[in-house]
């Protein structure tokens, strides 16, 4: 289905420059595109692309300046722009392999796939699709246009809010790592009778484990995004809008603000508190607490980036010390002697 220029333009809220009645079939990479596409780029620095694509037209960002031989879309984000979650399609319906308890309550237009089981007393808001082999435990509570993908195991007493999205294979509401050594050195469980909160427009990927509180409540704050393979342990809580990237690591009660971003295989000791919009690097590992707002922190243990980059660098320096100091000993050996 083509949509000319003019009705993209207003769809993405863009300024047109150029013939709104051009034809779009399609859409493509800068560098991809053919005639009858839609391409775009995210910076000015990318200018040079724009009259080397064959795209017939490009979304650019407002502050693009020149002139080209082809349409332009100015809009504030084109990567946004050019993004529509909506497009991708999600299956329909209640498949008859899906096993529902009697006492669930689904709302409408809800979905759910093949072998997903949904326990007793569970709540799914209207829009949400539940993808194949899925499981909801009992007395959990999923909201509005979520998307649970397949395998996902959302444990019992797990409250999740609207537009959540989790892919396959996390688990949600896993017991908590809580074990009491005895004289005998064996290991007693400590059970783990808590939940797991998670706020609304979450993002969750793949393999990802969030551990349920002892007694109180795990926490994912609205608008958080975490990548694949990470784990969230019991009673931690992350604040708002927070970023953590793959085989991150977050130990018992921790508490990080909002805006928190993390590289990939960060890891955060137990008890440690972040203030909000700190940054880790990659690999970072954070072993007390840093709650001055804004802090950038790198390393293992994790310092401020300013006193951990002088450590990196005069680390470096050590191979020329070494034979500095060799030589010394040599000249003191030598005057020794005489």
């Amino acid at each position: 289905m083509s949509k000319t220029l003019k009705e993209i333009a207003a769809f993405v809220g863009g300024e047109l420059l150029g013939d709104g009645a051009v034809s779009i079939n399609g859409i493509n990479g800068i560098q991809e595109a053919v005639s009858g596409e839609l391409a775009f780029i995210i910076s000015p620095k990318d200018e040079a692309l724009i009259d080397s694509t064959k795209a017939s037209c490009v979304i650019v960002p407002k502050d693009v300046k020149g002139s080209f031989n082809k349409p332009l879309i100015k809009v504030e984000n084109p990567s946004v722009a050019f993004s529509n979650p909506d497009s991708i399609p999600h299956p329909k319906g209640i498949h008859e392999t899906a096993v529902i308890s009697k006492s669930a309550v689904l709302g409408k237009n809800v979905s759910i796939g093949p072998y997903a089981v949904i326990e007793d007393k569970v709540s799914i808001g209207d829009n949400t699709v539940i993808y194949p082999f899925a499981y909801v435990g009992k007395n959990s509570k999923i909201g509005k246009s979520c998307i649970i993908y397949p395998h996902v195991t959302i444990r019992e007493s797990i409250s999740i809010g609207n537009k959540v999205i989790i892919h396959p294979s996390s688990v949600i509401g896993s017991d908590g790592f809580g074990y009491n050594t005895q004289k005998d050195g064996t290991h007693f469980k400590i059970p783990q009778m808590g939940t797991v909160v998670i706020e609304d427009d979450v993002e969750i990927g793949a393999c990802v484990t969030i551990d349920r509180a002892r007694f109180n409540k795990t926490v994912i704050g609205r608008g958080s995004k975490i990548d694949n393979l990470s784990q969230i342990a019991h009673n931690v809580i992350i604040g708002s809008h927070c970023l953590i990237a793959a085989q991150a690591g977050i130990a018992g009660s921790s508490v990080l603000g909002r805006n928190v971003v993390f590289g990939g295989q960060v890891g955060v000791a137990d008890h440690v508190k972040l203030g909000d919009f700190v940054m880790a690097g990659g690999q970072s590992g954070i072993t007390k607490s840093f709650p001055i707002p804004k802090t950038v922190l790198f390393g293992h243990p994790a310092r401020p980036i300013n006193k951990a980059k002088d450590i990196v660098a005069r680390t470096g320096l050590l191979p020329q010390l070494y034979e500095r100091v060799k030589a010394l000993e040599a000249k003191i050996k030598e005057l020794e002697k005489k």
